[in-house]
């Protein structure tokens, strides 16, 4: 990581930081460290092993997408990659969105596979863990609407909601069925900067528009390989629903852990849209994913706030560095293993 992205890692940690102590301090952060203190120990061990689980069953998704694409790789390193990937994630300047590139090296790294063909992996093995999302999360506020009344705000969320759910597919199709004409504009908008950066930085020789036909060219196939293999999409598909599932049953087991037992159907689509707002610019979503999942929260069920931001502490701020210390020895441990061969 360069000095500026490390500058931006850092503001991004203050933000972050500044968001989550004005939250705490608008509900109570006394009450919300009292509610904290009387938690079950042994409930709340099962928040990291739920994520932890959440963590091999995307890993092994990782591996089907990458065997769709002709990329080998054992499931223990495709695990490792992707806590890595998560990694990166909580620790980019850029939320969710950066860590495809650095999971995309470690998959170069412990494989043959050339750097386009994993990025394509990794911008497909993204885009499928959005379907189940979407579904869940719809899933979740149908059930809610046949047990409650949707006040105004999760209407509003719903409309919305059904909105993307519906635009997303028909964009994806749409950007398909143009992908020639996609791929030259792609090369177009990237050549050029190449060539200023070919004139000014002298001592790199950068990619001649023939090589970025060619690099853009494979990352498409790669995606057309994997869209095409029905049967390793299914596979795909349903690990990540089982993925998304888990990182539900870690906000319920917070919960539990406080003593309340809340409707599963009401974490499923928390957890589900609360990751949209994993796409602010703080790292991994750090403040804006647990502010919107505690108004979810204090919408959907008559828990008290503090309690309600207690259990997104323990799943969601706790879940956080607990990830990103398992991806951090993931990397670590990549990085070993590759001196080594």
């Amino acid at each position: 990581m360069n000095v500026r992205n490390a500058a931006a890692t850092l503001v991004g940690f203050a933000i972050a930081a500044a968001v989550l102590l004005g939250l705490a301090s608008l509900v109570g952060t006394g009450e919300i460290l009292d509610a904290i203190s009387r938690a079950n120990p042994v409930r709340v061990v099962m928040v990291p092993l739920a994520i932890f689980a959440w963590l091999c069953v995307w890993g092994v998704s990782l591996q089907v997408i990458l065997a769709a694409v002709g990329v080998e790789v054992s499931v223990v390193d495709a695990v490792l990659v992707h806590a890595g990937a998560a990694f990166a994630n909580h620790i980019s300047p850029f939320g969710q969105a950066g860590g495809e590139p650095i999971a995309a090296w470690l998959v170069t790294e412990t494989s043959d596979a050339e750097f386009e063909r994993a990025l394509a992996a990794m911008t497909s093995f993204d885009t499928i863990n959005v379907v189940p999302s979407l579904l869940f999360a719809l899933v979740g506020l149908g059930y809610y609407a046949v047990q409650a009344v949707l006040i105004q705000r999760i209407q509003y969320l719903a409309v919305g909601l059904v909105v993307l759910t519906v635009t997303l597919p028909v964009l994806g199709a749409l950007a398909w069925r143009n992908r020639d004409a996609l791929e030259r504009r792609l090369v177009g908008v990237v050549v050029p900067p190449l060539r200023f950066l070919d004139r000014v930085v002298p001592k790199f020789s950068m990619p001649g528009r023939a090589a970025v036909e060619r690099t853009v060219k494979e990352f498409f196939v790669s995606i057309e390989r994997i869209a095409t293999d029905r049967r390793r999409l299914v596979i795909a598909l349903v690990l990540s629903a089982a993925g998304w599932a888990l990182q539900a049953a870690g906000l319920w087991f917070a919960f539990w852990a406080l003593g309340i037992v809340i409707p599963p159907y009401i974490p499923l689509f928390v957890v589900t849209l609360g990751a949209f707002a994993g796409a602010l610019p703080t790292p991994g979503g750090l403040g804006g994913v647990e502010t919107l999942q505690i108004t979810l929260l204090v919408a959907t069920t008559s828990v008290l706030a503090p309690t309600i931001t207690a259990a997104v502490a323990i799943s969601r701020v706790g879940g956080f560095f607990f990830t990103t210390s398992v991806g951090a020895a993931a990397i670590g441990i990549l990085k070993v293993r590759t001196k080594s061969v």
